[in-house]
């Protein structure tokens, strides 16, 4: 084998990581995810009322960049690191999504189709680059950064599909809580009655956890005049962390988010070329 060989070898060794990035989707998974969704929601929209754009956006960015770099170094799932990023994403991704609606000024109409577009495009460009969108393919480097770019969209995408609804329609947002509430079983029952394809199943309840999540918060936290409960963002994003906490306590012990024989041995490593292409959940 030449040095030229030896060099391309340990470059792909370098982007195999040893064990899925992801946790395994279970009831904790959702109830974390939907209950982030709408603390990100309430604690950016707090910070925003409270600080301004100019800090809540450097929190925003400070808090994202520290929660995937700490993803990322990882070389496999670690379910608190792993949160804490889901986390970051849920109150940068409603920066994003408002800051272009409040500070350049674009209806949601446009925010939503953005992000739609976005989203479809990573999509695309994610199964032509790997041949698969399945979560349990993250196992390299370039399909990790895939993911959290999908996450990302996702939830600003979300962001403005709820305030679309809630504002624009006109539905209020207890409507858009139990429009999306109703519109989430439909992946569900489609994939468990009509075959469904999993990963398409998965992605859209993914996608719809995040305007469900950020209409709850919405409707708790904003003012009667407004149509929501009057709660207060700060005590909204405190509550919706409880929720979180818990499920996500209740992970790390129990391990129900690691798939069998990832906490074992550390596998060889072996470059992406080298394993089987996955294509579904």
């Amino acid at each position: 084998m030449t040095s030229g060989e030896i060099a391309g070898r340990l470059s792909a060794q370098r982007e195999w990581v040893l064990a899925t990035k992801v946790p395994q989707i279970t009831v904790s998974f959702w109830i974390a995810k939907i209950a982030s969704t709408g603390m990100g929601e309430a604690l950016s929209d707090y910070g925003y009322a409270r600080y301004g754009t100019f800090v809540d956006g450097a929190f925003g960015a400070l808090l994202i960049v520290v929660a995937l770099a700490l993803q990322f170094r990882t070389r496999r799932y670690r379910t608190w690191i792993y949160w804490l990023a889901v986390v970051a994403v849920s109150v940068t991704g409603t920066m994003a999504a408002d800051g272009l609606h409040i500070v350049v000024g674009l209806p949601y109409t446009v925010t939503t189709v953005l992000y739609a577009v976005i989203l479809a495009i990573i999509f695309v460009t994610w199964y032509r680059t790997e041949g698969t969108l399945s979560i349990h393919s993250i196992t390299t480097v370039r399909r990790e950064a895939f993911y959290w770019a999908t996450v990302i969209a996702t939830f600003a995408l979300g962001t403005a599909l709820g305030d679309l609804t809630a504002t624009t329609f006109k539905i209020g947002y207890f409507g858009s809580a139990v429009l999306f509430l109703v519109l989430i079983t439909v992946p569900l029952i489609a994939h468990w009655k009509l075959g469904m394809n999993s990963v398409l199943a998965f992605w859209f309840a993914y996608t719809l956890t995040r305007p469900l999540g950020a209409s709850v918060a919405d409707w708790l936290g904003v003012p009667h005049r407004l149509g929501g409960l009057d709660w207060g963002r700060a005590n909204v994003a405190m509550i919706l962390t409880v929720p979180i906490l818990i499920a996500v306590a209740y992970m790390a012990i129990s391990h129900v988010d690691v798939e069998r024989g990832q906490n074992g041995p550390a596998r060889p490593a072996r470059p992406p070329a080298a394993s089987a292409r996955h294509r579904a959940l």
